[in-house]
């Protein structure tokens, strides 16, 4: 497989289903999808949740969208005190499945660059350079580590092979090649792949492991979770395959992922595989870290602090981005942030969305933390982000 081009069109592609949560006119959907919510521009709406109060209405809301014969399977799972209260999967598919979580991928990696920092190991306000020498050329050398995980670093389309990009001497020497698209610092633009590329050398360089060992020994087992980046050949017999819904052309680019050898490489933006259960516990174990895990002030920080209010250019809301994770904030705009909230999200909700309806989020406030993963790759995006804002909106006013 070739390199994973037109990182542009990916980051649109994963940016075009939050904006359609601001749609200028009633969305026009399937008659099988209920509860569908309009949002006229600069007003918040109210979340269409009156039939939805409980786990088992949550579960038969994305039943219905598998039993419809819109989407192959859909896997959810919430979680409350460290435990999951609801973890379901239907349509062709079982609870042993896994899925690619695509962009609700980078806390996951951004976790593991906590570890770093509170281990004294990395200092984010240092330049990338510091740290991978290789990476100073073509005038990047004052680029900083922080602005590469807020999304400010100026190279958002730059390009890296999806399977070699795993192959630390290739991986260098495309580091070296990248070349600034506008002055780090000055502005938001979603890097979909290329930021985390440099996490994941910054990783290797102070850790001494390969990134996707990283990941595993020191943040997923830890949590009693699966190796959830390079997934062996061997062991991908339960990983659903990405089906493309809808007319149009196909999805090369989010297609790419499903192919073993891009599993084996695991993309440290967007090439997770994990179970809606896993990613659950995840953000449960991010709000209440009980293994003591990450330092306390690192973790603080990471839910709290936000470095970064840039307008997304797509959406032209503040980003409200920290150190890997998106909050929610109280500015009533929290459902149009790429972090997959719902209406009812309170506002020191932290998570990530990832592309064609992954969903991953905890709720500080209520302690509920949710995940839904589908393989449907929808061609009609509003659909699929509209369908998203219900099912994070149902889940953040659960009652029971």
């Amino acid at each position: 497989m070739g390199a994973l081009t037109g990182a542009a069109d990916f980051a649109e592609l994963e940016h075009a289903a939050a904006a359609s949560a601001h749609a200028t006119s009633t969305v026009n959907l399937e008659p099988t999808l209920p509860n569908l919510i309009d949002v006229p521009p600069g007003r918040r709406p109210e979340p269409n949740l009156a039939a939805v109060s409980t786990i088992r209405e949550l579960l038969e809301l994305a039943r219905a969208d598998v039993e419809s014969g819109w989407l192959p399977s859909c896997q959810l799972a919430v979680a409350r005190d460290g435990e999951l209260v609801a973890f379901e999967t239907f349509g062709d598919a079982g609870n042993d499945t896994r899925y690619c979580i695509f962009s609700c991928t980078k806390p996951i990696v951004a976790s593991a660059v906590w570890l770093l920092i509170g281990d004294g190991l990395l200092d984010v306000s240092r330049p990338v350079a510091e740290y991978v020498p290789e990476f100073a050329s073509n005038g990047k050398d004052a680029v900083t580590v922080e602005q590469v995980m807020l999304h400010t670093a100026g190279f958002p389309t730059a390009e890296m092979p999806v399977v070699a990009g795993a192959d630390p001497a290739v991986r260098r020497a495309h580091l070296a090649k990248w070349q600034l698209e506008w002055e780090p610092g000055t502005r938001f633009e979603y890097h979909a792949t290329s930021a985390h590329w440099v996490l994941a050398e910054i990783v290797e360089r102070l850790s001494g492991l390969d990134f996707r060992d990283y990941v595993e020994t020191r943040v997923c087992s830890p949590l009693g979770l699966p190796r959830v980046l390079g997934i062996p050949e061997g062991e991908q017999g339960n990983i659903a395959k990405l089906v493309q819904i809808g007319a149009g052309p196909r999805d090369q680019l989010i297609m790419s992922l499903d192919e073993p050898a891009a599993r084996v490489a695991g993309v440290p933006a967007g090439g997770a595989i994990m179970r809606a259960a896993d990613l659950a516990l995840f953000y449960q174990a991010v709000m209440h870290d009980p293994l003591g895990l990450w330092d306390p002030g690192v973790l603080h920080d990471a839910k709290t602090n936000v470095r970064c209010v840039f307008p997304d250019d797509l959406l032209q809301v503040p980003v409200n981005r920290t150190l890997g994770l998106v909050l929610a904030g109280d500015d009533g705009k929290h459902f149009m942030r790429y972090g997959s909230f719902g209406v009812a999200n309170s506002p020191a909700s932290i998570g990530h969305a990832g592309a064609h309806m992954q969903i991953g989020w905890g709720d500080p406030a209520s302690g509920i933390s949710f995940a839904y993963c589908t393989n449907g790759i929808d061609a009609d995006v509003m659909r699929e982000a509209v369908r998203g804002l219900n099912l994070s909106d149902a889940a953040a006013a659960l009652t029971d």
